[in-house]
């Protein structure tokens, strides 16, 4: 494990998003970092089909959607 250096924005936004997601600050990073890797190996894939695909393979199936009326 190591240091990584990050402008104070970014920090700064970090923290906040991390409060929001329920996770700690360096969890946060590691969720961006992941998925940021993720989108630039798989290009055409969406954000949510990425996190589609990652909840699969840890072995997670949500159920239908279930149509709600208007």
């Amino acid at each position: 494990m190591g240091i990584v250096n990050i402008d104070d924005d970014l920090h700064d936004q970090l923290r906040k998003a991390s409060a929001v997601s329920c996770r700690s600050i360096n969890a946060q990073a590691a969720f961006w970092i992941r998925i940021g890797m993720l989108c630039e190996l798989n290009p055409t894939l969406s954000f949510n089909e990425i996190v589609t695909r990652e909840l699969r393979a840890a072995g997670i199936e949500s159920p239908p959607a279930k149509a709600v009326p208007i």
